[in-house]
């Protein structure tokens, strides 16, 4: 057997563990403990060991969009619900969605978008360091971010989901860019997804006209001079007293009895399935919270990349309502023909709606090399996020 370590040995150990994180833990500021530079000090005056990775920048390699087959039009919602094309599009600025059928899921979507990523930028989904999947409707309650890592055949990458709803992608953005920011890491592949029609009741007009289902994806790589970045600011917020003008909440028999499932008297309760229940909005508050949120988070972004209204070359924002994109390119003076807009087509993808959108200007040869692109996604939480890009 082995003997017990002494006590010198242990703390010898627990010393060089602490070392070892010191170097990898951010600052408060958001910089790296490493900066502070060798033989410097911590705040509790404890020295700090140089990182071992190298600063990098970030640029977008690739991008990707896939679809539903199936589709469903302003006419086709008019024979299920008391509503009409003209009603639809005078409100929104919808006239189809897409919708999954057959053997369509959230993780053939993702996988769909992702490989067409990757086919743009060149890169081997085995060469994918990480994955994140933003989405608020996975196909497991665990995720499907590693589905999809499956799917593609990206064995070597970490896979997470990232539940930010219709705000997702930007975030999802955000952190992709700062996993190559750090150095450690040479591609990112970002995908925003959603397929929200499990989650619409199809007879309520005031929800089923808005959404639809598909999957964008955007494949991030280091470039060596950290200098060289594609996000140039960016801004990011919750409030999560708003959080009931957005919800689908869980639901199950023990719950509607008002007893926890392990001790619920009746075998059905107990056993019984849990579920989300359909989506719930109230339109006219969460209309207002874009209409509020979204040109502040951009004048954020914008003076944090120093970045003025009249150098952006393109606006994407999420789709989620044709006056509320209409609003937003007319506060910073843009022009129909730098506004990116295809929620006639699509309707409101959540999570996809933003990567989609890119995905489709830069494959119609709108958005190109060196352009300065405006994005923000607002939606469930509340949340809202935005970030400046030179593509």
């Amino acid at each position: 057997m082995f003997g017990a370590p002494s006590m010198s040995a242990v703390a010898s150990s627990v010393a060089s563990c602490a070392r070892a994180s010191a170097a990898r833990v951010p600052s408060r500021r958001g910089g790296y403990a490493a900066r502070l530079g060798v033989g410097a000090k911590s705040a509790r005056g404890a020295s700090v060991v140089p990182a071992a990775f190298t600063p990098a920048g970030a640029k977008i390699a690739g991008v990707g969009m896939e679809l539903p087959s199936q589709s469903l039009t302003n006419e086709d919602l008019a024979a299920l619900v008391d509503t009409n094309d003209e009603w639809i599009r005078t409100r929104t600025g919808i006239g189809k969605r897409h919708v999954i059928s057959g053997d369509e899921s959230l993780t053939s979507l993702a996988a769909g978008a992702a490989k067409k990523a990757l086919a743009m930028a060149n890169v081997d989904a085995k060469d994918v360091d990480v994955i994140i999947l933003a989405t608020s409707s996975p196909d497991d309650a665990f995720g499907s971010a590693c589905t999809v890592q499956a799917e593609i055949g990206a064995s070597g990458a970490l896979a997470y989901d990232l539940t930010a709803a219709c705000s997702g992608f930007v975030v999802g953005l955000v952190n992709g860019v700062h996993f190559l920011r750090g150095g450690e890491y040479e591609h990112v592949l970002v995908i925003g997804a959603d397929v929200l029609s499990r989650y619409v009741d199809w007879r309520d007009r005031g929800t089923c006209i808005l959404f639809g289902d598909g999957a964008g994806a955007c494949v991030l790589s280091k470039t060596t001079d950290p200098n060289d970045c594609c996000l140039l600011g960016f801004d990011m917020h919750s409030d999560g007293t708003g959080n009931g003008n957005l919800t689908s909440k869980f639901t199950s028999e023990s719950q509607v009895c008002g007893t926890a499932k392990p001790t619920s008297e009746s075998d059905g309760a107990a056993s019984g399935v849990g579920s989300f229940a359909n989506i719930a909005m109230n339109g006219q508050e969460v209309f207002k919270f874009a209409v509020r949120t979204v040109p502040d988070t951009l004048t954020k972004s914008l003076d944090k990349a120093g970045v003025s209204s009249e150098e952006i070359d393109h606006l994407v924002l999420h789709q989620a309502n044709q006056r509320i994109i209409d609003g937003a390119a007319k506060k910073f003076g843009l022009g129909k023909e730098k506004v990116v807009s295809n929620i006639e087509k699509y309707g409101n993808t959540s999570a996809g709606s933003v990567p989609i959108a890119m995905a489709e200007a830069v494959l119609e040869g709108r958005i190109k090399q060196g352009d300065i692109v405006a994005t923000a996604g607002f939606g469930a939480g509340l949340t809202w996020a935005s970030a400046i890009l030179r593509w």
